[in-house]
């Protein structure tokens, strides 16, 4: 039977959703906080009398595939994917894949800080957000994405610090693989990078260890030139995420090309 515990759990969380969280319109006259029950089933892929009776403690315990569905309708982050599967009384499967969506509260901080280029970046290394300067800083992000395609199968602006930032990317993938272990696009970017960069393979069979932190790294920009930029990263642990602040030194030339490039738009 399923845990009451669990259905307590279920409940708090959908009363703690917003429409918008899910991509759903906001209904300002709904009567009750949070999500339906039947939004919840409809996101989830179950019938409403389903998710009904796993909320009031009633029917056969979730199997994984159920938890599963409910960590995506639920927007649980890893940790409370964790904390669902052990209400269940099983243990989690390896997750899907990365979360691939940036929080709201995340997303706002990209434009809140002037002069500076912003990135997220998920656990693959696709860009998953960023803020004007950072677009015209690292060019067209929506055609290309992935910073670990650019490094080692090129359309990466030139850097002199390139050989660090590999040895950086592979080992995130490396942890990355570790933790998504049947994730289809993560196993189709490390197949392409292993059959299209020597030097991807020869860092991965190394096994690096790079954790995130502060860098300096000289990146050629094709219309400002050589910029020096200072690299500070803010993990956000619960997505998998890192938040990438490029800077340059204050008063230094690649501050004021940074300017120019705000100012051209």
């Amino acid at each position: 039977m399923v845990r009451r515990d669990l259905a307590r759990f279920l409940r708090d969380r959908r009363e703690r959703l917003r429409p918008g969280d899910v991509g759903l319109p906001d209904d300002e006259r709904r009567r009750t906080p949070g999500l339906r029950r039947e939004e919840v089933a409809d996101l989830a892929h179950m019938s409403v009398d389903y998710y009904t009776r796993l909320e009031q403690a009633r029917g056969p315990r979730p199997s994984p595939r159920i938890l599963d569905a409910l960590t995506g309708a639920l927007r649980l982050d890893p940790a409370e994917r964790i904390h669902l599967f052990h209400l269940a009384g099983t243990g989690p499967t390896p997750p899907a894949g990365p979360v691939r969506r940036v929080r709201p509260h995340v997303a706002e901080l990209l434009h809140r800080i002037p002069g500076t280029a912003v990135i997220v970046t998920d656990a693959t290394y696709d860009v998953v957000a960023w803020n004007p300067l950072a677009y015209a800083l690292l060019g067209d992000l929506e055609t290309q994405p992935n910073l670990a395609r650019r490094r080692f199968l090129g359309g990466y602006h030139e850097s002199s610090s390139s050989e660090e930032f590999g040895h950086v990317v592979v080992s995130r993938l490396r942890l990355a693989a570790q933790r998504y272990p049947h994730d289809e696009a993560l196993a189709r970017l490390l197949a392409d990078l292993r059959a299209g960069s020597e030097e991807f393979t020869q860092i991965w069979d190394s096994d690096p260890v790079h954790d995130p932190g502060h860098r300096t790294k000289v990146v050629v920009h094709p219309r400002a030139g050589r910029l020096r930029l200072n690299c500070d990263v803010l993990v956000v642990p619960g997505d998998d995420q890192h938040v990438v602040f490029v800077t340059a030194d204050p008063g230094s030339p690649s501050e004021r090309a940074l300017r120019h490039l705000v100012a051209a738009g």
